[in-house]
């Protein structure tokens, strides 16, 4: 027996609407479903405020010039805040581990967003990420303290290697989030308490960490 759910839809635009909610990752034909015909019932204004903070979202959000987080103005507020430790950098892998990072409240630091992780079965590869912003930072800045806060997967394990070999030369500590996050689990999935922790317990950096 066919398990893939199947309904008739008696509206072609309709049932596009349907295909493209089903196109965001997590909503399945099914929850596609139910959203459009939720969306189906909501009058002409509030469809248009909906449609018009997507488009707000996808023309006006930037990437932070210095860090590569989410903002809104061409610096983010946590690089422009003064108050902030200029001097340590926090590595992470996307904009969702900095809104991990930032919810426990424990880290004073700045970001670097690298966009991803070396991964060569998916092919992605440093050239792929957003390093060479880093070394350039590195070169103009005096950075005391660099963090590896990538997730504890093999793919993560390797991104933290192939940085550390491109930051040997220069005069700062390298450290990484302590093991409190289960090994193969994702940064964002982890709990405030347990992040928090392993982000002010973290250890000095070893290449065969």
């Amino acid at each position: 027996m066919n398990s893939t759910f199947y309904v008739h839809i008696p509206s072609k635009y309709f049932e596009k609407a349907v295909d493209q909610l089903a196109t965001l990752p997590g909503v399945g034909r099914r929850s596609a479903l139910r959203l459009a015909l939720d969306l189906f019932k909501r009058s002409e204004v509030e469809i248009a405020d909906f449609t018009s903070a997507l488009i707000d979202f996808k023309q006006k959000v930037l990437h932070c010039s210095s860090c590569g987080n989410m903002t809104d103005e061409p610096v983010c507020a946590i690089c422009a805040n003064p108050k902030r430790d200029h001097g340590t950098i926090c590595i992470v892998e996307d904009i969702r581990d900095v809104m991990a990072i930032e919810s426990t409240s424990t880290y004073q630091g700045i970001y670097h967003v690298l966009g991803g992780i070396i991964s060569p079965m998916d092919g992605i590869g440093p050239a792929d990420l957003n390093i060479e912003s880093l070394l350039q930072k590195m070169e103009k800045e005096e950075i005391r303290e660099i963090i590896f806060a990538l997730s504890p997967t093999m793919e993560g394990d390797t991104t933290n290697f192939y940085l550390y070999k491109k930051l040997q030369h220069f005069d700062c500590l390298v450290t990484s989030i302590s093991r409190g996050i289960a090994v193969g689990s994702e940064l964002q999935y982890a709990d405030e308490l347990t992040l928090g922790r392993s982000l002010q317990q973290r250890q000095v950096f070893q290449s065969g960490h």
